[in-house]
């Protein structure tokens, strides 16, 4: 899928994905590669949707694909992406209309005064109060596109990353499945926090906490980035 000067023919991808889908519809590297040539044509909004849909069977193949994580990786690129060209766009709506918004409210502040014979210390205060107020209602419109601190139980305990598919432990903690396993593989088959017995069969999928995740990643898209 190279082209002679060696760079990828994402077109090529892109018709190769979709011909093994008319053959595999489950196909996760199929979805996958669809995913990013789509990206590719910035096709954005159905590159994403592949990349889930890709995502998604990863995660429900037993035993759990390879690219799980490498489809994360990629599916948090698009969103963020996706949320910075909206976000920008939102952001200069939002000034736009506040820009309009107080030169409306110096218009009026100008005819009030035109007609106001004394009272104008009043009038001026009234319009001060005024203007703060609508400075205050943009400057909350625009907190959900303002990056912050994920709040921390929407963090794994080990890595302090937001979560991407949180498990429990029959001990009531919740870690990243795939941190919590290597661990497990890797150090011992023992919780890394109370260090009580755990395999990983007993490992259940926090359908709360993904829940939360997820609604929490809907509303702040900046949060998507990851170094």
């Amino acid at each position: 899928m190279l082209t002679p000067s060696g760079s990828i023919d994402w077109q090529k991808v892109e018709e190769d994905s979709r011909k093994a889908l008319q053959l595999d519809h489950d196909s996760v590297k199929a979805h996958y590669m669809l995913g990013l040539a789509l990206l590719q044509k910035q096709e954005y909004t159905e590159g994403v949707k592949e990349l889930e849909r890709a995502l998604d069977l990863g995660r429900g193949a037993q035993p759990r694909s390879y690219m799980v994580e490498e489809i994360w990786q990629e599916l948090s690129k698009a969103k963020y992406l996706l949320w910075e060209q909206k976000s920008t766009k939102r952001s200069w709506e939002l000034q736009s209309l506040k820009e309009a918004c107080e030169m409306a409210l110096k218009g009026k502040f100008v005819s009030d005064a035109s007609k106001t014979e004394g009272f104008l210390d009043e009038l001026a205060k009234s319009h001060l109060e005024q203007v703060n107020a609508v400075g205050q209602v943009f400057q909350k419109a625009a907190e959900a596109d303002t990056p912050a601190e994920v709040p921390d139980y929407l963090c794994c305990k080990i890595t302090l990353d937001i979560y991407r598919d949180p498990v429990i432990t029959p001990s009531g903690i919740t870690y990243e499945r795939a941190v919590l396993l290597e661990h497990l593989n890797k150090v011992g088959k023992f919780d890394p926090i109370t260090h009580e017995r755990l395999d990983p069969s007993q490992l259940v999928p926090n359908l709360a906490i993904k829940a939360a995740v997820q609604a929490y990643l809907d509303e702040h898209g900046w949060a998507y980035k990851w170094d």
